[in-house]
């Protein structure tokens, strides 16, 4: 492997600062794409055409979890065989990862092909959303699912590997062509009135290019690097099987869940108005900015985590995880303040409706506080995807989701309506972090005690 020294002697600080930046900017691009939507779509200052954008935004969601299985599951433990010099099964576990994320991400499209509009109505879709929603879920998920799944699955392989740039690049290369490409389909190629289908052309666009720009890459780096455009689907042994779908599986369940919590938000916001859910839209979208920077540090530290545990070096892992913690806490918390102080300005830059803006504001304040306690949730989950420990992070998504999340939603927004929606997020992720820690110490202390 060409790039065995960024995880066995570079400078831990170095050696994450040059896997995470790369992924921390993709991310930031893919935020930036996805806000792009938004803001084309908020030039119209209609809220319904937001409003199903955000709905669909959930099934695209979805994507993202099956894309999850197989590039985080797969991911991971092609960094663990690496660091064990398993190099020959772990270009089967590549290989097996492409092919059966292909399969898979076929099968989803047709799915959604199938059953597009039962979907979008369980996801709160009324007679003045539908249409919009139709449009962006068959462009977005249908015709393009396959590349959106592959583009998400073969980056993190390629990170994996210790090639986080060409990751990076390829990810912000679809993200900017999006960018590009929604204001040419919004408001020229297209007659007024269809830029929700417009902005989910180009996001189905964006996401062919970049699937062509990773085909390239895995042929480019095949002679230095385990990976490899599969031919056939390969059989990998009965023990890696187990440990691919145990880290992969909940890291998908735990998108899914996300999804639930976004959906039974949706439906909450929604009985309060068609304005309230288009800024509860733009808000979610927002808060992705510092999600997405945390996610990009964590993604960072997985494969130079599963590395080091696989080859044994338990004080260099322990040292990427304590660095990526802080960085995470420190920016998120910088991002609260700042959500807190000029939400009106912020919520404003994407749509110039003033009711919607007013609730916006103050959905971004009561949620912002939330951020550090995320990033504490978020962290430990990674961490228990690169050492192997799928199983606790499925308890951890279930704990954070089903036990804390959901319930505490349903009860505030009984008792203190709207207000108690919005600092939900709040008190259930503060106790989510505690429980989220207390997790990671035990499991940790087991790990360092056990080499």
């Amino acid at each position: 492997m060409e790039n065995d020294s960024l995880f066995t002697s570079v400078k831990p600080a170095s050696a994450l600062a040059k896997m995470a930046l790369p992924t921390v900017a993709s991310q930031v691009i893919i935020l930036i794409y996805n806000l792009a939507d938004t803001w084309f779509i908020g030039r119209t200052d209609d809220p319904n055409k937001i409003g199903a954008s955000s709905l669909a935004l959930t099934v695209y969601l979805a994507a993202v979890a099956l894309a999850n299985v197989f590039g985080v599951g797969g991911g991971a433990l092609m960094a663990r065989l690496i660091g064990e010099k398993k190099e020959d099964d772990a270009r089967r576990v590549a290989s097996y990862t492409l092919t059966s994320c292909t399969i898979a991400a076929v099968v989803f499209s047709l799915l959604v092909l199938i059953f597009t509009d039962p979907i979008l109505y369980l996801l709160g879709a009324n007679e003045l959303t539908i249409d919009y929603g139709r449009q962006y879920l068959i462009t977005t998920t249908v015709i393009g699912g396959v590349p959106t799944i592959l583009s998400m699955c073969m980056p993190q392989l390629l990170r994996n590997s210790g090639f986080s740039m060409s990751s990076g690049v390829g990810v912000a290369l679809g993200s900017v062509a999006n960018v590009l490409l929604d204001p040419l389909f919004m408001f020229v190629i297209l007659p007024p009135g269809n830029e929700v289908l417009g902005a989910g052309i180009a996001t189905a666009l964006s996401n062919f290019i970049s699937l062509i720009f990773f085909i390239v890459m895995f042929i480019r780096v095949k002679d230095k690097s385990v990976l490899r455009i599969p031919k056939k689907l390969e059989k990998i042994g009965t023990e890696n099987l187990r440990s691919f779908y145990t880290v992969g599986i909940p890291a998908a369940i735990a998108i899914f869940m996300f999804d639930l919590v976004t959906i039974v938000l949706n439906k909450l916001v929604v009985d309060y108005g068609n304005v309230q859910l288009a800024a509860m839209g733009i808000v979610l979208k927002l808060e992705r900015l510092p999600i997405n920077i945390g996610l990009g540090v964590c993604l960072g530290m997985v494969p130079l985590v599963s590395y080091n545990y696989g080859s044994g070096d338990r004080e260099r892992m322990s040292r990427f995880v304590s660095l990526a913690r802080i960085v995470i806490l420190v920016f998120s918390a910088l991002c609260s303040v700042l959500f807190f102080f000029f939400a009106d300005s912020i919520v404003g830059v994407f749509i110039g409706d003033e009711e919607t803006v007013r609730y916006g504001a103050e959905f971004l304040r009561g949620r912002c506080f939330s951020l550090p306690f995320m990033m504490i949730g978020y962290h430990v989950v990674n961490y228990m995807n690169a050492v192997d420990k799928g199983f606790v992070s499925f308890i951890l998504a279930i704990i954070r989701h089903l036990v804390l999340i959901i319930p505490i939603m349903l009860i505030m927004n009984a008792v203190w309506q709207l207000d108690g929606l919005v600092w939900s997020q709040v008190v259930a992720d503060a106790l989510n972090a505690a429980a989220a820690f207390v997790i990671f110490r035990k499991v940790n202390g087991s790990i360092c005690e056990s080499k």
